[in-house]
């Protein structure tokens, strides 16, 4: 192998000045550039600048002679934040830095070893798990087409937590992990085997098994392990705290016995343990790496004081492990407008009310590009899209595909570089692409329909918008300029923004800021999430709530609705109440509760405290809440009830296709099973019915109650 992997070239020259690159930092930023031997734990709070600082410690190391660009190795996890490193070194005068994604490492040297280890050339790689699922759930008697992604999913975290289909009803079950569906885990098991027999019969191999076989050819081949390690020295990891166990096996393999290893994140911002992810490799550092040196980011350059303060605020009452990693953040930005709070009678309501608020920022001056829109799950979307293109105000969901490989993309991109050839232009750019994207048949105006109709129209109107800034840049700029300029985007994965309001998961927007972010709909059972059901998966809603604040830079608004259309009530999400206190009496003002348009004065109440009704004691989380009881104190429900219900639950969630969850959890059939409610006013009282699920279920339990046989219930309009 002449010593070098593919792709990097001996002799590059190195230019910049290591005393420039350690001018511009903080002092804690300083001090992780200047740790270069042995390992190093970067503990960094959301906006505190943490790529700034690795990306300047490498640099340092090469510029200084420390280390040789050529063997070190950035790993982080997304291609974007792959080529944003690599796009920072360069600045720096840093080249032959391999700043790859794990897969895209793996791949490499999978690829490059396979002639050596098996034998031509690599499998093909699966384009997506649906190809294979599909036919698999057909043959097995499932028809449902929904569950291939569900089934998906639980397959992509059985590798990554390095479980074989044997196993993992055992695992699963442990994990505290929920079959989709109607499927039992030994469904999932069986389904698991018959998608790996087909897929290796296809002749491919999925994105987790890249990672499998690589870790396999190391664990198993010396040779080659020592050949990799001979070539790679300095490891850098960004975001430890979302690695699986099955990536930190293949950075162990990397390893070896050695220890130059400088990783950095936030156990804070721990968000993806469903996907496998474990915060305990970042956690546990120091007791792997006693002599380690650790160095704590906590100066915060993105958010105001206010918004850091009430992302402290919302982590102060955090527990389980990950808290113990905390860090009280430090605003460095000059005040701003404090936070605000506003409830709705209804999800209408709130989504009007969040259009005039958005449309008010605009004419205000802050581009639409610049405010988010920041929901829990996709399903909540609609309401805001329907309110602001009502407004005629322009937005975009965020998606989780690359940009630059989507076929309209490539398609304008083949058509923009062809114009460019050719001389067109009329001297102006903005013009000259739409005139280029017209042959496309892209207008203007948005399109009146959703789905794929509208993805196609934002995606070639981030092309327009991009054009439109280069052009307010520079009046001189031409379609050869923005080709150039796409080419490097592309490079790099830094897709254009468009010019609209950004729609999007919290989980999708890690990572991203804005001037102006609007948390919605932070109700009970939706944020935090129903299914969160044990201590550490609120402690997860609440590190996801801590994320979509610390997205803000300037703005933030928290909103939730009392109802989803008008009919039966939602209690707010405890983490308002553990950032603010109870919920207050009704009053205007910036941190209180602000009446949106359209809503109706609400008679002020006293809640009476929630307490165990075994020990007495005030109950504190959601779970024990929904339960009534603290998780220690012994149960007193009927247990031969508690069975029925799930069985009827079963069967329930599978006529509809949902998850049994969405239907009743645990906690609301435990406490239908201890308080035995006798009629439907007290079926109402137990936490978690609701009355569209009494309108729903409510005669289908109340008849499991009283021991008989209930009849097929109907479906709910609103599943919170």
């Amino acid at each position: 192998m002449s010593g070098l992997l593919p792709g990097l070239d001996a002799g590059v020259p190195v230019v910049g000045s290591a005393d420039a690159v350690l001018a511009a930092l903080d002092p804690e930023q300083r001090e992780v550039a200047l740790s270069l031997s042995g390992p190093v734990v970067v503990l960094a709070g959301a906006g505190t600048g943490k790529t700034r600082a690795i990306t300047h410690r490498i640099a340092h190391g090469v510029l200084t002679g420390r280390h040789d660009p050529r063997r070190t190795l950035a790993v982080t996890f997304t291609a974007r934040a792959a080529g944003e490193m690599r796009h920072r070194l360069a600045q720096l005068g840093v080249e032959g830095v391999q700043a790859r994604t794990f897969h895209s490492a793996a791949l490499r040297q999978l690829r490059y070893f396979w002639p050596r280890v098996v034998g031509g050339g690599a499998p093909e790689i699966l384009p997506s798990k649906a190809r294979i699922l599909g036919p698999v759930l057909r043959r097995s008697g499932w028809n449902d087409p929904t569950l291939a992604r569900d089934v998906a999913a639980e397959i992509e975290w059985a590798k990554a937590s390095q479980v074989v289909a044997a196993d993992y009803p055992a695992a699963a079950l442990r994990a505290r992990r929920e079959p989709p569906g109607s499927l039992s885990l030994d469904d999932v098991a069986t389904l698991y085997a018959a998608y790996d027999e087909r897929k290796t019969a296809d002749g491919f191999i999925d994105f987790e098994d890249v990672l499998l076989l690589t870790v396999g050819m190391l664990d198993t081949r010396l040779d080659i392990a020592e050949e990799v390690r001979s070539q790679y020295r300095w490891f850098t990891v960004d975001e430890y705290q979302d690695v699986n166990p099955l990536q930190q096996r293949l950075l162990d393999l990397w390893l070896g016995d050695r220890d130059e290893l400088c990783v950095v994140g936030d156990a804070s911002q721990t968000i993806y343990t469903f996907t496998g992810a474990s915060s305990s490799y970042l956690l546990d550092f120091r007791t792997r790496f006693p002599h380690a040196t650790e160095v704590k980011l906590v100066r915060s350059y993105r958010s105001t004081p206010q918004v850091v303060s009430l992302a402290n605020r919302v982590l102060a009452s955090a527990t389980g492990a990950e808290a113990r990693l905390r860090l009280e953040l430090r605003a460095m930005r000059t005040d701003g407008p404090e936070p605000r709070i506003t409830s709705y009678d209804d999800e209408p309501a709130e989504a009007a009310g969040l259009a005039a608020a958005v449309k008010k920022l605009v004419a205000a001056g802050t581009p639409a590009r610049e405010i988010a829109v920041l929901y829990r799950i996709n399903a909540q979307s609609e309401v805001f899209e329907e309110a602001l293109a009502e407004a005629g105000i322009p937005y975009v969901l965020r998606g989780e595909s690359a940009f630059f490989e989507r076929g309209e993309v490539r398609e304008a991109l083949t058509r923009l570089r062809g114009a460019a050839r050719g001389g067109e232009g009329s001297g102006d750019l903005g013009s000259d692409v739409r005139s280029v994207l017209s042959a496309m048949n892209w207008s203007q105006e948005p399109p009146s329909g959703q789905g794929a109709v509208r993805d196609r129209w934002e995606n070639l109107l981030r092309l327009v918008t991009l054009a439109d800034d280069l052009a307010t840049a520079n009046p001189d700029a031409t379609l050869t300029e923005l080709v150039a300029d796409l080419d490097q985007r592309a490079t790099v994965q830094a897709a254009p923004t468009a010019d609209g309001v950004t729609l999007s998961t919290v989980h999708a927007a890690k990572g991203l800021e804005w001037d102006a972010v609007f948390v919605v709909g932070l109700v009970q059972g939706t944020f935090p999430i129903q299914h969160a059901d044990t201590p550490a998966r609120v402690e997860e809603e609440r590190r996801l709530f801590y994320v979509a604040c610390t997205r803000a830079r300037t703005h933030l608004a928290l909103s939730w609705a009392r109802s989803r259309t008008g009919r039966g009530r939602r209690d707010r999400s405890q983490f308002l109440d553990t950032v603010f206190g109870a919920e207050p009496a009704d009053r205007g003002g910036s941190g209180g509760v602000v009446r949106g348009s359209g809503t109706r004065t609400r008679e002020k109440h006293s809640k009476q405290p929630n307490v165990c009704r075994v020990c007495g004691k005030a109950l504190v989380s959601g779970p024990e809440s929904a339960r009534g009881r603290c998780a220690t104190c012994p149960s007193s429900y009927d247990e031969a009830l508690f069975e029925r219900l799930k069985a009827w639950r079963k069967d329930e969630s599978s006529r509809q296709s949902v998850p049994a969850y969405v239907v009743f959890t645990d906690a609301t059939l435990e406490q239908v099973a201890t308080l035995l409610p006798g009629d439907t006013r007290a079926l109402l009282a137990v936490p978690g019915v609701g009355a569209r699920k009494l309108e729903a279920y409510g005669e289908a339990v109340l008849a499991l109650v009283r021991g008989e046989t209930p009849t097929t219930a109907g479906d709910p309009d609103d599943p919170a």
